[in-house]
């Protein structure tokens, strides 16, 4: 969830840290900081609450110089977000610099027993006592810095991606990871070290994902991977795929307009050269190395959190609506923790844009120690899940910065619509006939998503009459039930509006009593399967006074007359429908939050990632 960004080279090491913190401000943090080591074996250091705006305003024009440098962006665990428990934190003698993403669960233990010893501690964080905890072991032990790094994190319990820089060794750095992502940019004669590509990809293209329990140590400008127990590793060196001009606004006001608007492209990228649509065919490698298990399996279990989870319920109506295997799906933050039925004829699903949720890592390990086949959906290159899985799907969406999940949503919803249809074609429950019929549909999907962006300024004049709302109620049946529960989300997260989703039929269950005329409900109510029931349900919202905005089918004149506002999109297979009447939900929950004056890209207390439980 933190960020951290560090440079060791011939470079300015200040202004791009500061740039890196900046791309990497979509992660969310409440507060910043850098530690830059100077020509004089000084440690020049600054931290401040809030934006890194503030903390380069607060800087001013103090000293910066120096060609070895880290910065951070912290999302408070331990102590309140304030100056002092802000990163970097040093030593008590003042030798080491530390950054860190992630929380150190033994964190209290430890630092009783280094006061025991005489330490005395400025901050509240668990960080402040691993960098103590290494003072102590160089200090006891008369061992080298890197030494001191390894047998500290020998003692450690917890995750961390850490950035650590000695006084004493000016030309030296070292970077580790456990369970929190961490790259290493590769140049000539320089090296960079972030939580992800973003920071790094203006500079140097070659890139080394470092692997849980290894050490990156720069010494002089030679770069050597080990693990914690001294082992030397062959690090393999990457190409980065992203761009630049990928994670700029490129005249957008938001990154998330920009990405929503971009879904056109992400959702053609993730089935581009997947499917074949005169053949009546669909290649994927990570499920055609599994044909044989694949037709007889017996379930499938789909974990995720968040937007993804919201995905793999879409992605529980494909399976079974073509596949006929039946289909669970999972909060990976609650998979762990109560003690599931996992068969090694199951296949597991993991959904994860970044590739890191701690949650859903964990998920996957739990799966995987069972014995089951474990599948991924990922966007992001060289992250841990793909790296975990047995198999799996990249999404091809690209770099989505804004915090509120859009054009990976639909990238994931695309990829799980060809496993479905694959998975079906491998088992025999799906005709050719049929499947062409789906894989042209699919083809048309990216035209519809421009078409229906087309209602942006219509959708707009219905946000300016919504958005002092307080609650909103979304309602869908069969594959609108999902896209109800994202919507929702959606506007709860970046507007800080109360939101619920709830299947159609279950209003009457409850959720009815919130309804007076100061409730909008949005309904999705397209003319599929369940029409005539989700009218129904209109019209009991209507007969509580309740505000209508529908999401329906062009064409439809009959719901004009049903509700307060309609919202159309073109025409479409039911299976297809959450890539289309998710769009206007996105749209409306930007311009409310943009009406409302929320910080859209950056919404309050959220992380783009969620790398610590």
């Amino acid at each position: 969830m933190c960020g951290i960004v560090a440079y060791i080279g011939h470079r300015e090491a200040y202004p791009i840290v500061v740039k890196g913190l900046k791309r990497l401000e979509y992660r969310g943090y409440d507060s910043a900081g850098v530690a830059l080591l100077n020509e004089k074996k000084e440690f020049l250091v600054y931290k401040k609450t809030g934006k890194v705006s503030d903390l380069e305003a607060s800087v001013g024009t103090q000293d910066t110089h120096a060609h070895t440098g880290m910065g951070h962006t912290r999302w408070a665990t331990h102590g309140a977000p304030n100056d002092l428990n802000a990163h970097p934190h040093l030593s008590q003698n003042g030798e080491f610099a530390i950054i860190h993403n992630g929380i150190i669960e033994n964190y209290a233990s430890l630092k009783k027993a280094l006061i025991d010893r005489g330490h005395i501690f400025k901050s509240e964080t668990d960080t402040e006592v691993l960098i103590h905890l290494i003072e102590e072991i160089a200090k006891n032990n008369e061992v080298t810095f890197e030494e001191a790094v390894r047998m500290s994190l020998t003692q450690v319990v917890g995750a961390y991606a850490i950035v650590i820089l000695s006084k004493t060794n000016p030309n030296y750095l070292i970077g580790a990871r456990k369970g929190s992502p961490m790259v290493i940019g590769v140049g000539e004669g320089e090296h960079f070290i972030a939580s992800d590509a973003t920071p790094i990809v203006e500079y140097t293209r070659n890139v080394i994902y470092l692997n849980d329990g290894e050490l990156a140590i720069v010494d002089n400008q030679k770069l050597t991977v080990k693990t914690i127990d001294n082992t030397i590793k062959t690090p393999y060196i990457q190409e980065l795929e992203i761009n630049l001009e990928s994670i700029e606004k490129g005249g957008f006001d938001h990154f998330m307009m920009k990405e929503i608007f971009e879904q056109p492209r992400s959702i053609l990228d993730s089935y581009r050269g997947r499917i074949h649509v005169n053949e009546a065919t669909i290649t994927m490698a990570g499920i055609d190395a599994f044909e044989d298990k694949l037709k007889n399996i017996k379930r499938i279990i789909i974990v995720g959190c968040g937007t993804s989870w919201h995905a793999g319920l879409v992605g529980e109506y494909l399976f079974e609506d073509f596949a006929r295997i039946p289909v669970e799906v999972e909060y990976a933050s609650e998979f762990r923790y109560r003690n599931p039925i996992i068969n090694e004829d199951d296949f597991v699903i993991a959904i994860s844009q970044s590739g890191e949720t701690a949650d859903t890592l964990a998920a996957l390990e739990l799966a995987k120690s069972k014995g089951a086949t474990i599948f991924g959906i990922c966007n992001v290159v060289g992250s841990s899940i793909p790296r975990m899985t047995d198999a799996g799907a990249y999404t091809h969406a690209g770099p989505e910065i804004g915090v509120a999940s859009t054009k990976a949503f639909t990238a994931q919803v695309t990829a799980l619509t060809l496993m479905a249809l694959s998975i079906a074609q491998k088992r025999g429950t799906i005709s050719t006939v049929r499947l062409r019929e789906l894989l042209t549909e699919l083809e048309t999907i990216p035209a519809k998503v421009e078409k229906t962006l087309e209602s942006n300024d219509y959708i707009k004049t219905i946000a300016a009459q919504i958005k002092d709302t307080r609650n909103a109620l979304y309602l869908g049946r069969g594959y609108g039930f999902p896209i109800a529960l994202e919507g929702a989300l959606k506007l709860k997260e970046i507007s800080y509006i109360h939101a619920e989703g709830y299947p159609a039929a279950e209003m009457k269950h409850g959720p009815i009593a919130l309804i007076d005329e100061e409730m909008p409900v949005v309904v999705i109510a397209t003319q599929h399967s369940n029409y005539e029931k989700v009218i129904s349900n209109i019209q009991e919202v209507r007969a509580r006074k309740g505000k209508v905005i529908a999401i329906a089918t062009k064409g439809d004149e009959h719901i004009k007359e049903q509700a307060d506002h309609v919202i159309y999109i073109p025409e479409c297979e039911e299976a297809m429908l959450p890539l289309l009447a998710t769009i206007p939900l996105q749209l409306l929950s930007y311009h409310i939050a943009v009406m409302r004056e929320c910080n859209v890209d950056q919404p309050r207390n959220l992380a783009k990632s969620v790398t610590v439980e």
